[in-house]
Order: C-alpha cells, then structure tokens, then sequence
C-alpha cells in the first residue's frame, strides 16, 4: 500500500512536488514507530524534518517527484500535479499494488487506487507522503534563494504572503513564477526576463 500527497499546489512559485511512501502491511507495531506522524501543515518544519527520517527508515520504499513551473503554466496545476505523482509512484521499487493518494484522482494508472478527501489526516501512508513531500519542496525552495534574493523564498517557499507580493511588486518575477497567475498576470511584462530561463535547467 502506497499512500501519496502533493506539496506546493497553491504556491505562486516553484514546482509542486509529489511523494509516494510505501509502507509494510506486516508491521503491527509501525503506528507506534510513525508516532507524531500526521497531516504536515500541522507540524513544525523543524518536527517534519525529523520525521521525514523516521519514515524513511521505516517505508518499504519512498519516491519524490518535482514538476516545475512552465509546465504548470503551459498544462495547468491539476495536469502537472497529476504528473507529480506519477513520477513519484514510477519511481517506487518494488511498484504498488494499491494506492491512497490525498484527494486527487489519477486515471494514468491501472494500479487500484482510493482518492480520500483530506487523506492526509485519516491515513498514515497519506500523512507520510504529504511530509516527505512538504520538506523536499521546502529544501528546493530555500536553495532558490541563492539565485534569486530579494524574493525569501527561504522563509515563504513561493506562497503568497505579504513579503512576496511586495518583493514581486519591487523587482518583477523570475523563471521560478508561475507567470499565468493572477498575482502575476497583475505585473503585466515587469521583471519578466530579468533573469535567463536557462537557468532553472543550469542549477
């Protein structure tokens, strides 16, 4: 069993990441081994940084998959967090035979799957996916920074807090934005080729 979550789907920048985390079925003492495991946006980063250990010492097997923006602008954020997690699952040895994935339906796969509305706090497979995937996004973002200051992608991770918005409104976006969103459709062409689309490729 395989569960699977996303992380940075309403972000205004940078990539949605995708996880899939396979647990052993046999383990009858595994909820006490994950304890403290649950939904991430109710852990401190310090907290899911500890646990994404915890769980990797305790998964069959655990994939991560990034999508980045221009895919995310040319087909779409539903589209690209569907590819997300596929390349996820596709990356899991041994494959799954049955997936839990947080909300979302995925009708590229033959594997049997149940999509659970707020999976991430009724299932601890989903639970543990949605951290593994919260910190490998969070850890993208904050070395972005060293690429593009000025925008704190270390402290907000490309979500639309004040800071951002006014950092767009000072110095325009970058590669890293998702440049059809409205936040940044208000830019109108500012700060559009201030830094060379090459790069989200170089680094």
């Amino acid at each position: 069993m395989v569960g699977v979550d996303e992380a940075g789907r309403g972000a205004w920048a940078g990539p949605v990441a995708a996880a899939a985390v396979m647990l052993p079925a046999d383990r009858p003492d595994l909820t006490r081994r994950l304890a403290g495991v649950r939904d991430s946006k109710m852990l401190t980063p310090r907290r899911r940084e500890t646990l994404v250990e915890v769980i990797q010492r305790e998964a069959m097997a655990v994939g991560v998959a990034f999508v980045g923006p221009e895919v995310i602008v040319e087909q779409g954020i539903a589209a690209a967090t569907r590819q997300a997690m596929m390349d996820a699952i596709d990356s899991l040895l041994p494959p799954p035979d049955y997936l839990l994935i947080d909300y979302v339906r995925l009708p590229q796969t033959d594997v049997p799957q149940r999509n659970v509305v707020r999976g991430d706090q009724k299932s601890l497979a989903i639970a543990a996916a949605s951290i593994v995937a919260k910190v490998a996004r969070d850890q993208v973002m904050a070395r972005w920074e060293q690429d593009f200051p000025g925008y704190g992608f270390r402290q907000h991770k490309g979500y639309g807090t004040r800071a951002h918005r006014a950092a767009l409104g000072h110095l325009g976006m970058t590669p890293l934005h998702r440049r059809n969103w409205r936040p940044m459709l208000a830019l109108g062409e500012v700060g559009r080729d201030l830094y060379p689309r090459g790069l989200l490729e170089q680094t």
